[in-house]
């Protein structure tokens, strides 16, 4: 069993954007010690919760600052952006790291309607065309002209990153299947039909100049502590923040566990929180363990993406700690 990293760098109460970049780069750090398989950071835009705003050049610092573990987006909204521009940030990062940068695309918008018109010059992105630029894509970081232009993307070398379409549907499953991709699955997000999404991309999956065989991995909230009783005290945080997003309107920070306990729930805020339970395993080591395992048994993966939100940050390093020990993650990277 492989476990991964998904950080989305959360600006929490009391800390400035600064701050929750150096705690991503810390966590990638200690996680690459722990032996963790991957570290991903992903794309959010206007957003005062989260600091993550270029997850390429994040992706670029913390290769420089670690040494084994893998170095990738989750994802790269490619629907802004040309796709032979992606190429070519990616083969440059490739050329500094040879074999430890992967490139995760989604089609998501990343931010409200006003953002997607600031990042396309004041016109809506062609998630039409989505389909196109992962084909696109594909080919020039293997070092291919797709249009006959005699253009190529540079760096041009040995390796190429793999691409990982992120999806949360039955769509994106197929999508990925089709064009012959690596496929991550976001249960962190839909915490329900993903097996069916994941069984039709094992199912259609179609070899390609990337891959012969198909590929799968799944990512879900994790918040592990010594207790059960700890763990549902950090987990409170990501309660009360999943069921502000829901709500919409302005969000400035993530709240402490101590605000999210003395929240008003009503019932049926009581009830989005039992409801959003079904995207988040929550609990002690050995609780943890045993659903994790459950998890990855359910969808016939072999690597499971952790993404923890906790504060304090000490809580943070420690949850990924215990379960490195628990699936004895540095001797299995080390053999």
């Amino acid at each position: 069993m492989k476990l991964s990293v998904l950080d989305q760098s959360p600006i929490l109460t009391g800390m400035n954007p600064h701050e929750a970049l150096q705690q991503t780069t810390e966590l990638a750090k200690w996680t690459d010690r722990l032996g963790y398989h991957r570290f991903w950071v992903s794309e959010h835009h206007s957003t005062e919760t989260l600091a993550g705003s270029s997850p390429e050049i994040l992706a670029a610092h913390l290769a420089a600052h670690t040494e084994n573990i893998r170095i990738g987006t989750g994802g790269v909204l490619l629907p802004h952006y040309s796709s032979y521009k992606v190429a070519e940030s990616f083969r440059v990062l490739e050329a500094l790291h040879p074999n430890r940068i992967d490139l995760g695309v989604g089609r998501a918008p990343g931010g409200m309607p006003n953002v997607n018109l600031a990042l396309n010059s004041g016109k809506m992105p062609n998630v039409e065309g989505y389909p196109g630029k992962i084909e696109e894509l594909m080919a020039y970081l293997h070092g291919q002209d797709p249009h006959g232009m005699d253009i190529y993307a540079t760096p041009r070398g040995e390796t190429s990153p793999p691409i990982w379409m992120l999806g949360s549907s039955g769509t994106s499953a197929r999508l990925a299947a089709d064009l012959g991709a690596s496929y991550s699955f976001a249960h962190f997000i839909n915490g329900r039909g993903g097996t069916k999404a994941v069984e039709r991309y094992l199912n259609y999956f179609t070899p390609s100049m990337q891959q012969s065989e198909p590929k799968v991995n799944v990512s879900i909230f994790v918040v592990c502590a010594d207790s059960d009783e700890h763990a549902e005290y950090l987990a409170s945080s990501l309660d009360l923040a999943l069921l502000k997003i829901e709500q919409g309107g302005k969000r400035t920070h993530f709240p402490t566990p101590e605000e999210a306990i003395n929240y008003p729930y009503s019932l049926f805020e009581e009830q989005r929180v039992q409801d959003n339970r079904n995207r988040m395993i929550v609990g002690s080591v050995e609780k943890v363990k045993a659903e994790i395992e459950e998890l990855a048994q359910m969808y016939h993966v072999d690597e499971i993406i952790v993404n923890t939100i906790a504060t304090p940050f000490e809580d943070r390093l420690k949850s990924y700690e215990l379960l490195s020990d628990a699936f004895q993650l540095r001797q299995t990277e080390t053999t």
